[in-house]
């Protein structure tokens, strides 16, 4: 399994946590609340957590191609979700 990470900053992580993990929610399997939350993407496993100053995103994937869509969905659903603030594309660290 293939792991890739990224942090949001902004002052409201947990309103986005929850506007993703509810959207996700219309087509995954989604736990969450207003602190921490999974979503199990298609390509793998989706983790989210809140705090004060940001939002901690943890995709999980089989391989490389796996771990580059669940980037591109989170990515993309957050830019979405947060188009008020303007948000620039997230850096991601991957460790397989």
């Amino acid at each position: 399994m293939i792991t890739s990470t990224s942090r949001y900053e902004t002052p409201n992580a947990s309103k986005y946590l929850q506007a993703l993990c509810k959207h996700f929610g219309h087509k995954v399997t989604v736990e969450y609340d207003s602190e921490k939350g999974q979503a199990a993407l298609p390509p793998g496993p989706a983790s989210f957590l809140a705090d004060g100053d940001g939002l901690n995103i943890k995709v999980t994937g089989e391989d490389e191609k796996g771990i580059q869509v669940a980037q591109y969905i989170v990515e993309d659903h957050l830019k979405r979700f947060a188009f008020r603030e303007n948000p620039e594309a997230l850096t991601w660290t991957t460790e397989k």
